[in-house]
């Protein structure tokens, strides 16, 4: 038997704010998207490097307010990217956290916290 990567779910309420943060902020691609037709909830996943998120209107999908933590590569080199758009929502910190690890955590326009680890801390 053998896990392989997860694929979190994420609730989002409205498409073009989902896309200003994924796409326009955090620098995600679209992948795909879904719709079963016209003016029914949108399903995408978007990614980032091999980080892969699938993000849904539907609202018997997930709960809104999730948390996921993102092992991250060059955490202070993001940090200073995402600090240079100046976006209007948000303007994240890195923690310096009690059990070691250096973390940056942003919530979502759903209310979802995507939390930023150094891959070089525990």
């Amino acid at each position: 038997m053998n896990l392989s990567r997860i694929t979190p779910i994420l609730r989002s309420f409205d498409e073009a704010q989902t896309l200003e943060f994924y796409v326009g902020f955090l620098g995600f691609k679209v992948d795909w998207e879904h719709r079963f037709e016209p003016g029914t909830p949108l399903y995408m996943q978007v990614s980032r490097g091999d980080c892969v998120l699938h993000l849904t209107e539907h609202f018997g999908d997930c709960s809104p307010g999730s948390a996921i933590r993102i092992e991250t590569s060059g955490l202070d080199e993001f940090h200073a990217a995402l600090l240079a758009k100046q976006f209007k929502y948000a303007r994240p910190g890195i923690e310096d956290m009690p059990w070691g690890s250096r973390e940056m955590s942003i919530k979502d326009p759903s209310g979802n916290r995507l939390t930023f680890v150094g891959a070089d801390t525990p």
